[in-house]
């Protein structure tokens, strides 16, 4: 499986060229969220707001207003949680074109609940007008950026940096409010998303050789959520839907799949993998395996879902091919 490496960065810089409105504003982590370069090509572009977010997001709605298109770069926890007011009076309320790119989101920095934004998609569904993104990797990398760009309104991408696994297809770009169909079936249906997808995939072979039949979706649009494939695939499901996410138990992607199953009337069960609550500094991959959105965390999950034993080891499962690091 192929790595790129600093994709965002290759990306920020050709949409740049394309359209000279946009800018880039940064809070003081340029070299961190892969923007370092951007500031050599286009110095008159790049503004260094300094660790001062709030301000950062005033001054974003400010160039918004005439005509710029400013893409904000910072640690995805600083993007909601210490700016949910000016994002929601600034940004939100006026329906201003403006692009948060957060990186490090839920449990991928080793940082610690300071840096951990394992409720970030939780917050910002609740916020009108606001578009999510929840990249998995390479591939979307590549689209994200243009689907944000299409959208006269405010976007919140979580962004994954440095070392990115190709999962999908180069050919086959990130669609907007379209699921990635990476294994059909009718048994189980998994729906994941985030560095979760890459776990599931890895448990999909093991779960497809016991003899189930495995429906398994990437979700890249958390808001708004309204794929009509997502719901025809909860109708055929027989035992029901597994949701595994880099982000809170409540308020992400199981949420939103709840409120699918209601609002639809679908009668389906539903079994959600997710953070459980506030987690402490480790490497991703000792995270991920500890606080259970792993892939054999997963595995557990179907056999809850199908009351099934089905004797799956760790062995058993494809080859992880994630990169780990421990940079803050």
């Amino acid at each position: 499986m192929k790595i790129e490496v600093n994709t965002h960065e290759k990306n920020m810089l050709r949409l740049a060229e394309e359209h000279p409105e946009i800018l880039v504003l940064s809070a003081d982590l340029g070299t961190s969220c892969e923007v370092k370069k951007f500031r050599a090509v286009y110095p008159d572009r790049y503004l260094t707001m300094g660790i001062a977010e709030q301000n950062m997001c005033s001054w974003a709605a400010a160039l918004a207003r005439e005509g710029y298109r400013p893409f904000l770069h910072t640690f995805s926890v600083f993007l909601y949680r210490r700016i949910l007011d000016q994002l929601e009076m600034s940004v939100a309320y006026p329906n201003l074109p403006v692009v948060f790119v957060g990186f490090v989101p839920g449990i991928t920095t080793p940082g610690g609940v300071t840096h951990q934004s394992i409720n970030d998609v939780g917050v910002l569904r609740t916020v009108p007008n606001m578009t999510i993104f929840d990249v998995g990797d390479a591939t979307e990398i590549d689209g994200v950026l243009d689907l944000a760009y299409e959208i006269n309104g405010p976007v919140y991408i979580r962004m994954l940096r440095k070392e990115v696994p190709r999962l999908f297809p180069a050919d086959k770009p990130m669609e907007f409010n379209r699921a990635r169909v990476l294994s059909e079936g009718d048994d189980i249906l998994i729906l994941s998303s985030s560095i979760c997808t890459e776990e599931a995939m890895r448990a999909a072979g093991a779960l497809k050789e016991k003899g189930l039949s495995v429906q398994h979706m990437h979700v890249s649009t958390l808001k708004p959520f309204t794929d009509p494939t997502i719901v025809e695939a909860l109708k055929k499901t027989k035992y029901g839907v597994i949701t595994i996410e880099n982000q809170y138990e409540i308020g992400g992607l199981s949420s939103a799949v709840s409120e699918v199953i209601a609002e639809n009337g679908l009668g389906k069960r539903l079994v959600k993998i997710g953070v459980p609550g506030y987690t402490h500094g480790a490497s991703k991959m000792y995270l991920m395996k500890k606080y259970g959105i792993d892939a054999m965390h997963l595995v557990s999950a179907v056999e809850d879902l199908t009351g099934k034993k089905l004797g799956i080891t760790e062995a058993d499962l494809a080859q992880e091919r994630f990169v780990d690091f421990l940079e803050v």
